[in-house]
């Protein structure tokens, strides 16, 4: 069933109007939606909406309620990622992935090793964001996760507070997040930070800002994964952990 993001407002009388350009244009002319045919819409405050299209016009699209509830497409704890960005396709990719796993929010950051300049980074969050919202509306997300501006390690963790960071690096690091689960594992609410660095990995200066910190070094293993690859290993991680402890 097609999945939309709308706003509250458009609800009224058990039933939704559908104005905006992009959704109307998306359901009416790429779809070609027809009436009687179902649509599943979602608003700001995560409720979730079973509907029917009762009538298109050449500007808005009126749709009834058959039924409501609130979402669960969302994680119970606040995952977000911290990643070197990649060569286009490859973090396009990223992007998508990370959005389907349930982050709350991707932080572009800019390392010692970063393939990309500042410049050609700041160009692409429109992008990037506009991939996180479609990601979220084939994957039936409850919201529609962040793609922040430019930062770097040392300033993210200056500004915002994470119950947890985990910096994944290969080559000099032998524990798992299994291993660190079992010491502390992640809370329900709790804020986590995933970091993830580019295809040249991290510099000596960042290892040993990531040990000035304390900050938990992880292993995915003995393999070595493209930058890509182990980021949806990383968050898949994470997530399996937490589910496990949490029961």
């Amino acid at each position: 069933m097609p999945h939309f993001f709308i706003n509250s407002n458009q609800i009224e009388n058990k039933k939704i109007t559908i104005s905006d350009k992009e959704n109307y244009f998306h359901i009416a002319r790429s779809l070609r939606a027809r009436v009687g045919e179902n649509l599943l819409l979602i608003d700001k405050k995560q409720i979730q909406y079973e509907t029917a299209i009762e009538s298109i016009t050449n500007s808005e699209i009126t749709v009834k309620i058959n039924k409501s509830y609130p979402s669960k497409r969302f994680l119970d704890f606040e995952l977000y990622l911290a990643q070197s960005p990649l060569r286009s396709d490859s973090q396009n990719i990223l992007i998508e992935k990370a959005t389907e796993l349930g982050v709350y929010g991707i932080y572009p950051i800019k390392t010692d090793n970063c393939a990309l300049n500042n410049e050609i980074i700041d160009k692409k969050i429109d992008k990037w964001q506009k991939i996180m919202y479609e990601a979220s509306k084939q994957c039936e997300r409850a919201f529609i996760p962040k793609c922040f501006e430019r930062t770097t390690i040392e300033k993210l963790l200056q500004q915002e507070h994470f119950d947890k960071v985990y910096a994944f690096c290969e080559r000099i690091a032998n524990k798992t997040i299994r291993d660190s689960f079992k010491e502390n594992p992640v809370k329900k609410g709790e804020k986590v930070l995933v970091i993830i660095g580019p295809e040249g990995g991290f510099s000596q200066r960042e290892f040993d800002f990531f040990e000035k910190q304390k900050l938990e070094m992880l292993t995915l293993g003995n393999l070595i994964l493209k930058a890509e690859t182990a980021t949806t290993v990383a968050l898949g991680n994470v997530i399996y952990e937490y589910t496990n402890y949490k029961k």
